[in-house]
């Protein structure tokens, strides 16, 4: 199911510069979480990109997934 959502994603270096984005569309899922980070729904968002709601889905699990691999520096200066 999960691996489903990813093929939603697309990385090609023609489309967008290689930015992630859903599959047959110029639409970046940085933008996608943007809007989401905005207050709008996934309903809201998929409506007004002529995406799924399950793109937008696809979006999240994208993002949660390469943030799942990235390491974090905090830093201890007060």
């Amino acid at each position: 199911m999960l691996e489903e959502l990813l093929s939603r994603i697309v990385v090609d270096l023609k489309v967008m510069t290689g930015k992630p984005v859903i599959k047959g569309t110029r639409i970046t899922v940085d933008a996608v979480l943007e809007l989401l980070a905005a207050g709008m729904s996934p309903e809201e968002v998929a409506e007004d990109n002529k995406i799924s709601v399950e793109d937008v889905k696809a979006a999240l699990l994208y993002a949660a997934r390469v943030l799942g691999r990235e390491g974090v520096l905090i830093d201890t200066e007060p």
